[in-house]
């Protein structure tokens, strides 16, 4: 890397910073703006806030890998999370806004009933702290690679980064922060691919180049029954992971809840092929890298072909990927301990002002937590063994069992409990347990599946009993009549003006970005060589899209002024 990556990396990497801190104040009224960013978020800044949350450097450290040793099967494994985005738009997420909670932990409370909701609140803390740090890993290793910096610096000091803006802005920072993250790392894909090709001597020759059976849809590993349990699993991920379960809360009604997941899908149906194509191309270019080596093909192409500048950019857009997966689950942990620990069981009378101090609080805590967590993964096997290790023994059974009680009028806290408790028992003990004791061990699709059908297939049980003897879960019916509580008329409008407020100030600071985002890669375009016309032309694009946002935004203001005027005494 040369200096003028450096100064790329710094200035994008500040303008995420700073759009984060220019919520401290707008975004953290209180505690419903500062974790639901008011429950009136625009669907399509919650849209891409899930797919940049869900999506993370991880993805061209972990699938990127699997791209460069395996090919083709690499987009086949991601398109099964489009179809996962797809039923979840099509049946959970309306459900989780129609719920009129703000958080997953809120419905559990109320639908199952205190004891289940801490029994989920304390496991899910814990599983996420672990899970954050595997997205904050990979973002460090890029830098390490592209750096003359230690990994261990650059974990800490990305980390600290994404702490800050998080805990001083709340959810909003985190929505707004990842559709400009959403814009620079889009931008920096699209670069690389034309310049990937050209290095290898044009489509021809890649295709030509490729081993055998690297376009093929699956492989030994990753078979269709693979596949299958990979669209269960990652449904039930998508719409039960209670990050994600904010987005749907947070927009204004079903519909917009719905449009959340379809976007998610549309997204997911054209990127994966898109991200893959470079360590795909690179596997043509170097065969021989090893083992963890092949977590760095996705840098070590962009390092080949892309030209002073745009390298930088690249990696800020890596960086800012995987800060919306961290920033997305410290807002997450910082909710659930400020309202369903503290709250209700440490203070239940604390005032708001306490409240919006212990979510900051807690904000930088765990995240201090999840640097730490980050710099042990090396020892524990690589970030790939991390990351599907934790997917595999905890997804199904941490989520599927809420989600069904979601749907379901017949599921008790005791079946839900049951559930989650019995597939994490069987999935600890055939994944440490058993390959020591009786040299039993389950493969990767066997352990999806187990993970994936195992708690569907206990709450299917129950639910056919229940159906037979014509049960209703009482707690099902207490959480049916909570939710003909009326809200007091004249608080909701004072909220519906703050967040219409919140929505306007928003979407300007998006349009700004852009701005500023799109003159700076119009900048690098004049000393980008041999890719002048491709980086020019994305900058346009950029600059031109930031117009009708921050025109938007301008309405948004007009229309809120002129209907404060009416009820205004001269």
């Amino acid at each position: 890397m040369q200096n003028i990556d450096f100064i790329v990396m710094i200035v994008f990497a500040l303008l995420i910073m700073a759009m984060g801190l220019a919520f401290t104040k707008s975004g953290s009224t209180d505690t419903k703006s500062f974790f639901a960013a008011g429950g009136q978020a625009p669907w399509w800044i919650s849209g891409l806030s899930l797919f940049m949350s869900y999506f993370s450097a991880g993805t061209f450290v972990v699938w990127g890998s699997i791209a460069y040793k395996s090919g083709w099967v690499a987009v086949t494994i991601q398109l099964m999370m489009c179809l996962g985005g797809l039923l979840t738009a099509l049946f959970i997420a309306p459900r989780w806004k129609k719920t009129g909670a703000i958080t997953a932990a809120e419905f559990i409370g109320k639908r199952l009933g205190t004891k289940v909701q801490q029994f989920y609140t304390y496991l899910i803390l814990f599983i996420n702290l672990f899970s954050t740090g595997a997205f904050l890993y990979p973002v460090g290793k890029i830098v390490y690679l592209a750096t003359p910096f230690s990994l261990e610096a650059c974990i800490i000091g990305l980390g600290i980064m994404v702490i800050l803006y998080t805990a001083a802005g709340g959810l909003w920072a985190v929505l707004v922060t990842d559709v400009m993250q959403f814009v620079i790392l889009t931008a920096a894909v699209i670069i690389v691919i034309p310049l990937s090709f050209a290095q290898v001597g044009g489509i021809t020759e890649f295709v030509d180049k490729t081993p055998n059976g690297f376009f093929s849809l699956f492989t030994s590993e990753y078979t269709p029954a693979f596949m299958v349990a990979f669209v269960i699993y990652q449904t039930v991920f998508i719409g039960g992971n209670w990050a994600y379960v904010q987005r749907y809360t947070s927009v204004a009604d079903e519909k917009a809840a719905k449009k959340v997941g379809y976007l998610f899908a549309g997204l997911y149906s054209i990127c994966p092929i898109i991200w893959m194509l470079p360590p795909m191309i690179y596997r043509t270019i170097n065969p021989d890298l090893k083992g963890l080596e092949a977590e760095g093909a996705y840098l070590l192409i962009c390092q080949q072909v892309m030209p002073a500048g745009l390298m930088g950019l690249m990696l800020a857009g890596m960086i800012a990927a995987t800060a919306s997966s961290v920033n997305t689950t410290l807002n997450l942990v910082a909710a659930v301990f400020t309202n369903d620990i503290y709250k209700n069981l440490i203070r239940p009378y604390a005032t708001d002002h306490t409240l919006m101090l212990v979510a900051r609080s807690a904000t930088v805590v765990f995240g201090l937590i999840t640097i730490i967590i980050a710099l042990l993964v090396p020892s524990i096997g690589g970030v790939v063994e991390v990351v599907l290790t934790i997917a595999s023994l905890t997804g199904g059974a941490l989520y599927a069992p809420i989600l069904w009680a979601l749907c379901s009028k017949r599921q008790t806290a005791a079946s839900v409990f049951t559930a989650t408790l019995v597939t994490l028992n069987v999935g600890i003990f055939f994944k440490f347990i058993s390959p020591i004791l009786f040299n039993i061990r389950l493969d990767r699709i066997q352990e999806t599946l187990l993970g994936s059908l195992l708690p569907l297939m206990i709450l299917a049980m129950y639910e056919i009993w229940a159906w037979s003897q014509n049960k209703i879960s009482f707690q099902y019916e207490l959480f049916k009549e909570s939710r003909k509580i009326k809200q007091d008329n004249s608080l909701f409008e004072t909220q519906q003006d703050l967040s219409n407020k919140q929505n306007a100030y928003g979407i300007r600071v998006i349009a700004a970005s852009m701005a500023v985002t799109g003159s700076g890669i119009l900048m690098l375009s004049f000393i980008a060589k041999n890719s002048e016309l491709i980086t020019a032309t994305v900058a346009i694009i950029v600059l031109a899209s930031s117009y009708p946002l921050w025109h938007i935004s301008t309405m948004r203001n007009k229309n809120q002024i002129d209907t404060v005027k009416p009820f205004t005494k001269v």
